[in-house]
């Protein structure tokens, strides 16, 4: 059960600048009185009501706060604090100053299989502790994967929002039509129960853009790319990975299979060859290939154009929303802030399905 305090934050937390703005609140770096330690606090408007559009839930908040409350591990965000009042929920979390993962790789001009795999082993690991908990995360993609720090030797990795994470009971049976469309599993797209092993087919396609810069299913529409997934169109082409390894290529293989219980778990995936060489020609063999840079700061240039044009688009479409309805009000300017971390993805099941038909079709 999630632990919430009852307390003012302001006597624990001594509350500093804004780190940045959402649709339900801010996030604010705050320093913890009794140490000195630096943290974030999310500050999360509720919903005054059922009826109300404004704020977030509760019993939402409730779900994630519960989440991150059982997850300890090094390559998972940790949080420290819930405070509630009647208006708001401060959720104290791990102060993340690294950036995203990708936008860090796109700033080197060139990058081995070996360092890249440095990488995704810390994200195994806090997937593997994640899964061993009977957790999925249901959203991995870029953006939900983060630096600690990155001016270090050896930066560690922070898998963050858990906003879409369900944490499976004995013998139940979970369904969602929730997620990013180029990397969400084809479960998802037939509302078929889930698993962990979903979280592992995001993976596969993670790794896929990491060494190639292209995306797997990627079509010019979400439709596209959602039938791309069901029917498993996708290939290895010669252009984009003339560097990578065969190794590399049976890793995402093994990743990207349409059943589930075909899939590697994260525990085999920290023992295929590729991660874990079984001989001296395999080690050299990842110190040789290297990832598609040119192609992937194109890829990751791109994504980021994407964001901010669906940033700025949401933003536009939500005052708009607010002028027709009441066009005698100012619109609050926090509200006109939107969420940094969501493409065109957090896709709602209606919209989904009626994709899915459709391409079907």
């Amino acid at each position: 059960m999630a632990l919430f305090k009852l307390e003012n934050v302001e006597d624990l937390y001594e509350i500093g600048e804004v780190l940045g703005s959402g649709h339900f609140g801010q996030v604010r770096e705050v320093r913890e009185r009794a140490t000195g330690t630096l943290w974030a606090g999310k500050f999360l408007k509720l919903r005054k009501n059922a009826s109300s559009r404004l704020g977030i839930e509760r019993k939402s908040v409730e779900k994630e706060v519960e989440i991150l409350q059982t997850l300890q591990h090094g390559n998972i965000m940790a949080i420290r604090d819930v405070f509630e009042s009647r208006a708001e929920v401060v959720l104290i979390v791990e102060l993340i100053r690294g950036g995203e993962l990708f936008d860090f790789v796109a700033e080197k001009e060139n990058l081995t299989e070996r360092e890249a795999i440095e990488f995704l082993e810390q994200i195994l690991h806090g997937v593997q502790y994640m899964h061993s908990k009977r957790i999925a995360h249901f959203d991995l993609k870029p953006e939900n994967i983060m630096l600690s720090e990155k001016a270090v030797p050896h930066p560690n990795i922070k898998v963050i929002d858990f906003g879409l994470a369900h944490h499976f009971e004995q013998g139940e049976e979970y369904k969602s039509i929730s997620g990013t469309p180029q990397y969400i599993a084809p479960e998802v797209i037939n509302y078929e129960p889930l698993s962990e092993a979903t979280d592992m087919w995001s993976i596969g396609v993670i790794t896929y853009i990491l060494l190639s810069g292209m995306s797997p299913f990627q079509g010019d529409t979400d439709g596209e790319t959602l039938k791309n997934i069901v029917d498993m169109t996708y290939e290895f082409d010669d252009y984009h990975f003339k560097q990578t390894s065969d190794m590399a290529k049976d890793f995402i293989q093994k990743l990207l299979r349409k059943e589930q219980n075909e899939r590697m778990t994260a525990d085999e995936c920290l023992l295929h060859p590729w991660i874990k060489p079984l001989t001296r020609k395999q080690a050299a063999t990842r110190n040789r290939s290297s990832i598609n840079m040119k192609n992937f700061k194109r890829f990751n240039a791109k994504r980021k154009w994407k964001m901010s044009y669906n940033m700025v688009s949401a933003c536009n479409r939500f005052c708009r929303l607010q002028l027709l309805c009441k066009p005698s009000i100012k619109v609050d300017e926090e509200l006109r802030q939107c969420e940094s971390d969501q493409e065109d993805t957090e896709t709602k099941p209606e919209t989904l399905l009626r994709r899915r038909l459709s391409s079907s079709s």
